[in-house]
């Protein structure tokens, strides 16, 4: 009993929590060392004792009964090789690299997201979305218009125009990885949270998306929106012989207003209102919300199609299939949004300048410096702002009359205050004046509807 009594008070249970790697191979050196002490030791008992048969019962007891505390006290090494590193790792058991946690399957996707909403420009989303929707309200003429093909056209006319977006803004990135780690290092391609087969595989997927929406939809003036945007986008962006036109100042201001100020306006009212197409004279072509087409055949004498040629045409209607007659104010939100468009262009260069003199691109703010950039840009929109003014007093109706003078006089206002407190040798002011002036473009397509 004395040698049991030793060997067990020698020998204490270690605790159950994870070995780290010095206690483990501490844990087996012991084990391994009581162990053979025992034998040894059970050797002598035989010898000086003379009782071996007693003896070796104790020795064989006290040796189960140590391998017993042995596999209970090191679970690491009862448990296979992976676990076995996972103890000599210092980590717990329960951490082991096939274990799932949420909360970090949450953070990636998180990640994800965030990167794909830096990339996409959500700025631009925004006033895409919301431009095409207000364009679209002036078609409407009665509250009856507010039909189920109403809201089928215009989601069908937001959804391909803000791939088409995404796009554009995603090729201009690709295009502008090395100017935008100096001017926008915060984008996911400059970054290297993309790599560039990444920022390639989603350009192409939208705007393959973009032109096959436009297609099964059956609307002209939709596809041939998305079409010219296309152009202008990669012309404005990509770096190929005589393209890459954001180089030219003047170029890449039309391209911006083209797609900003005609091309929204024009085309997505009328995807909404009737378009005037070439046809067979005798041919009346209706297409519906659903994309539906039926032909009627009108028996009209030669001179009845000359008359009816000259007055209506043969035209295509998607949504209400009315003519296409440009109202007072798609007249009014084209000329408006030229005037932003110009601005938009010439100010998203100020905070910019650094990168764009660096790497060649010689814009407005490059040659003409902030200072003058920026205060001409201030004046065009004022100026804009005057002539809203005078627009909207000059409606027939009260309502109208009295939110669009208020409205463009507050907005007016709002701009002038805040351009005299921004500081100029600050990037961070003019980048977040700059989003000002986007909210301004998004509270203008908020009073366009509202213009009659």
């Amino acid at each position: 009993m004395a040698i049991e009594s030793l060997l067990v008070s020698s020998f204490s249970k270690p605790s159950p929590l994870a070995l780290t790697s010095a206690s483990a191979a501490a844990g087996v050196a012991e084990v391994s060392s009581v162990l053979n002490s025992v034998k040894c030791s059970g050797c002598v008992a035989q010898i000086s004792l003379g009782r071996c048969y007693s003896v070796s019962f104790k020795q064989q007891s006290v040796y189960s009964h140590l391998r017993s505390i042995h596999r209970r006290s090191t679970p690491s090494l009862s448990c296979g090789r992976s676990h076995l590193l996972v103890a000599f790792s210092g980590r717990t058991l329960d951490s082991g690299s096939d274990s799932y946690n949420p909360k970090s399957s949450w953070d990636s996707l998180k990640s994800v997201i965030d990167a794909f909403y830096r990339f996409s420009r959500p700025h631009t989303v925004i006033g895409t979305a919301l431009s095409i929707i207000s364009v679209s309200l002036l078609a409407v003429k009665r509250l009856s218009d507010f039909s189920p093909a109403f809201y089928t056209g215009v989601l069908e006319a937001v959804i391909a125009a803000l791939f088409m977006n995404i796009y554009i803004v995603g090729l201009n990135q690709l295009c502008d990885i090395e100017i935008d780690k100096v001017n926008k290092p915060y984008l996911p391609l400059a970054s290297g949270e993309y790599s560039v087969g990444t920022g390639y595989f989603i350009v192409a997927s939208f705007a393959i998306l973009s032109f096959w929406l436009g297609y099964v939809v059956g609307s002209w003036p939709l596809f041939w929106a998305l079409f010219i945007s296309f152009v202008l986008g990669t012309a404005y962006s990509i770096n190929l012989p005589m393209l890459r036109w954001k180089r030219f100042a003047l170029v890449a201001a039309m391209c911006i207003l083209a797609v900003r100020a005609v091309i929204v306006q024009i085309a997505f009212f009328l995807h909404v209102q009737g378009v005037f197409v070439t046809d067979n004279f005798t041919n009346f072509v209706w297409r519906s919300s659903v994309n539906e087409s039926v032909t009627h055949t009108l028996h009209l004498t030669e001179n009845g199609k000359r008359a009816f040629d000259a007055r209506f045409g043969c035209f295509q209607m998607h949504v209400y299939g009315r003519p296409a007659i440009f109202s007072k104010p798609v007249i009014f939100a084209t000329a408006f949004m030229s005037f932003f468009s110009v601005v938009i262009a010439l100010f998203k260069d100020i905070p910019d300048i650094e990168g764009d003199r660096i790497f060649g691109i010689r814009s407005f703010s490059v040659r003409l410096g902030q200072k003058r950039v920026f205060w001409i840009c201030i004046s065009l929109l004022e100026m804009a702002y005057a002539v809203a003014i005078l627009a909207g007093a000059t409606s027939t109706l009260p309502w109208s009359r009295l939110i669009t003078v208020l409205g463009h006089a507050t907005l007016g206002t709002l701009l002038w205050s805040r351009a005299k407190s921004v500081d100029l040798s600050s990037k961070a002011a003019i980048t977040s004046f700059y989003m000002f002036i986007w909210k301004l473009f998004y509270a203008e397509y908020l009073l366009i509807p509202l213009v009659r």
